[in-house]
């Protein structure tokens, strides 16, 4: 259905209300999936004085109604504090439109504080709230023109003007927007227009049922739609409707029907498109009418206060969340908070925000641009929480279909992936219970695990990796001095470890500038006069092609001579994610994707065998983690040289490129999960192993991936020191001992395994 200004709206009205709803379901359900979205907010009315008169209002108050023109900064303040004990993100600040303009009392109260004007003290006290408590401001201001955007977009998150309506026609004479000069459309639009020249994100709205027609309707959704598409800037649409208040103008005025409100939603949605976001206030409808208001193509609650009421609607008292949950769970969604700031520009607050908000913003989300409010992150003492749902969603079917697919082995495509790393709520257990139990059928109920030590010869590198706390050189404040160790020094390790029953050496380590191919086969030789039977698991991607460069060597030729020298196999690390766009974020001096996927071709060819990792949570989408799979899957498919492959989430603590607010604080508990299921049904049934990092997830978090998809513990890492490096506090070992006893929690047994996947029984 195409809408354009001119165009016959009958269409609209001739198909049934039913048809209407399901295409709009189906529209909202595409692009937004189940989730649906509240923001947890206090509301803060700074002044309540305001010089329109709208004859629905009941905010509006006269300076004699009040106690004060304005609030003081210590009760802004006490207001914010209350919010960030009750877990709120967001201080929604409510005012009258320049109530100065109108009274005396107003224009007397801003003198004495000091400041000129409403919109300077609102700048004011956002700050003040912003750096005294945390909390994001969106500031519902009344009208700006760009001067005033440009001043107060440093100190918010986001910003509203509710349109209202597109018609004239209600301003006149006996209207509800009669001596109201600031709800003249063509003002409000243009305060709009000059939201999205400033870069602001912006919520605008309906507010229906006032006198409007359904064509007025219509013509204020499709200017909304027009000015979305030169900015870029709407973040979300509200179809408020209208409920009539006691003690004003139009207290006996006729609420709209429920299936007006429908209608309405349904052709926002159609009109405003799948990506939009549209809102509907929860507290305007009774609970039992919220999942048809859902069905209609709305996707976000707004906000919803658990401290402070509507101040707008005050006859209307928030539903409990608990409440609120239960309703979007019954339309087969699942309730998720987000920031003032809506997901979509979250996932891009450098392009919406100033640099010192963005870096607040984008420590805070997921790759959905939705906050991580558990309080987990990889790396970190905090256990892994595990939500458990029961039900299912809009989306549990579609997941079904992907996942019987994947459980036959069959190659997803890129956007099946997407969805179901996108799962929530009780589709999350669908997707990690069908990666168990394909765990069960191909690895069967052993937990497996190599004794083996880390032996990270130098912290030295030329290299510049955002993600990496390791390597001197790339950051401030790193933990400990640089160091290399001398061949003897390696290989009086390696003997050790051999001694204290470690089965194999890991060797990885920075690219040191005197470092040359001569210098991995002097390693190597090291490790072997010192220990000769034990297995070499070493060098990265990098660290060969680094090695093979320096000697004037092809992959292949350098390979085959460090197989000579006794390599085993190669450690699947330097991929990050293979996708050129976020390496060229993250490592855009290291190899590329093609180049870290030729090593490896090589490296199988000469026999070689090897593992793949992935390190993910930082910069990247869900999209990336798809394209890594598939590239890891499709190369295995050539070669099948992969033992394993290991997800690795992200360390944020000590990362350079975190430090300076590039980059999110790691994978979301739900997210590193999925990751660990995914890999499983990706991966099938090519490669059989996949390995959960206790290390990164702590013992409560490789509990869980052992139940979703994982049957692997990798090594007990003697000396493990990357991750420690990156603020990781989970310890530097993990003897047999332990290992048997998590295997244990997870219902499962424990077996010692060669680097191969051999049990220790056999022959290596």
């Amino acid at each position: 259905m195409i809408f354009s200004r001119g165009s016959s709206p009958e269409c609209v009205y001739e198909r049934p209300l039913a048809d209407l709803l399901n295409l709009s379901e189906q529209m909202t359900i595409e692009a937004s999936g189940s989730v649906v979205t509240y923001s947890r907010k206090v509301f803060i009315p700074l002044t309540m004085l305001c010089r329109d008169v709208c004859h629905y209002c009941t905010f509006a108050k006269a300076p004699r109604e009040v106690r004060s023109p304005y609030l003081s900064r210590d009760e802004v303040l006490t207001i914010a504090r209350t919010g960030v004990e009750a877990g709120c993100r967001e201080a929604l600040f409510t005012l009258g439109d320049r109530p100065e303009a109108r009274y005396g009392a107003a224009r007397d109260a801003l003198a004495a504080m000091g400041f000129e004007s409403t919109l300077a003290y609102l700048g004011a006290m956002a700050k003040a709230v912003l750096d005294e408590t945390g909390l994001l401001p969106h500031l519902n201001a009344g009208l700006m023109d760009d001067a005033d955007y440009a001043a107060l977009r440093p100190v918010s998150a986001s910003m509203g003007l509710m349109l209202e309506t597109a018609s004239d026609r209600l301003s006149e004479r006996g209207g509800p927007h009669h001596g109201s000069p600031d709800k003249v459309p063509a003002r409000r639009l243009e305060a709009i227009e000059a939201a999205g020249r400033a870069k602001v994100p912006f919520t605008t709205g309906l507010l229906i049922g006032i006198g409007e027609t359904r064509e007025e309707r219509i013509e204020a959704l499709l200017a909304i739609r027009d000015t979305h598409r030169r900015h870029g800037h709407i973040q979300e649409v509200i179809i408020q409707n209208f409920r009539a208040k006691p003690g004003t103008r139009m207290a006996d005025h006729a609420e709209p029907s429920l299936d007006e409100h429908l209608w309405t939603i349904a052709v926002a949605r159609l009109i405003l498109g799948p990506d939009m976001v549209i809102q509907a206030p929860p507290n305007l409808h009774s609970p039992e009418e919220l999942a048809a208001v859902l069905r209609a193509g709305v996707n976000d609650w707004g906000g919803v206060s658990p401290v402070t009421p509507d101040h707008v609607n005050p006859e209307a008292p928030w539903p409990h969340l608990d409440l609120l949950d239960r309703a979007t769970a019954a339309a087969g969604r699942v309730l998720r908070e987000r920031l003032a700031i809506g997901p979509a520009y979250a996932r891009q607050p450098e392009a919406w925000m100033e640099p010192a908000l963005a870096k607040v913003v984008r420590r805070s989300v997921d790759a959905r641009g939705l906050p991580i409010v558990d309080g987990w992150h990889p790396g970190t003492s905090v256990p892994m929480p595990i939500e458990h749902r029961d039900g299912t969603t809009v989306r549990s079917n579609s997941v079904r279909e992907i996942l019987g697919r994947a459980l036959e082995g069959v190659r997803l495509e890129e956007a099946d992936i997407v969805r179901l790393f996108e799962t929530d709520g009780p589709d999350v257990a669908l997707v990690a219970n069908a990666a168990d139990g394909l765990r069960r059928r191909m690895a069967g109920d052993a937990i497996t695990y190599v004794v083996n030590r880390n032996i990270n010869y130098t912290n030295i590198c030329l290299y510049k990796c955002g993600f990496c706390a390791f390597s001197k050189g790339t950051a401030k404040d790193l933990r400990g001095p640089a160091y290399k160790l001398d061949f003897e020094e390696v290989g009086r390790r390696a003997a050790e470890a051999d001694d204290r029953g470690a089965t194999e050496v890991c060797l990885q380590g920075g690219i040191h500038p005197d470092y040359d191919g001569h210098t991995y086969l002097n390693v190597l030789r090291a490790v072997r006069a010192a220990a000769p039977s034990i297995h070499i698991h070493a060098f990265s991607p990098l660290e060969v092609t680094h090695g093979a460069s320096t000697l004037g060597l092809s992959l292949h030729d350098f390979l085959s001579m460090l197989k000579a020298e006794g390599l085993s196999t190669l450690p699947g690390t330097a991929a990050e994610v293979l996708d050129d766009e976020v390496r060229a974020i993250i490592c855009p001096d290291k190899v590329n994707t093609a180049e870290w996927l030729e090593v490896m071709r090589t490296a199988h060819a000469v026999g070689l065998r090897s593992t793949a990792t992935i390190m993910f949570g930082h910069v990247d989408r869900y999209a990336n983690w798809a394209r890594h799979l598939l590239r890891i899957r499709d190369l295995q498919e050539e070669t099948g040289g992969f033992t394993e492959f290991v997800p690795l989430p992200f360390v944020h603590m000590e990362a350079p490129i975190w430090r300076r607010g590039q980059a999110r604080s790691g994978p979301s508990a739900r997210e590193t999960l999925l990751m660990q299921a995914v890999a499983r049904l990706v991966l099938h049934p090519l490669i059989p192993n996949i390995q959960t990092s206790w290390v990164k997830l702590g013992e409560q978090g490789v509990i869980a991936a052992l139940r979703s998809g994982a049957n692997d513990l990798g090594g007990v890492l003697m000396d493990e020191s990357i991750t420690r490096a990156a603020g990781g506090v989970n310890g530097q070992i993990w003897d047999a001992d332990h290992m048997v006893t998590i295997a244990e929690a997870a219902g499962r047994f424990a077996m010692q395994r060669t680097t191969l996947y051999q049990p220790m029984t056999a022959a290596e």
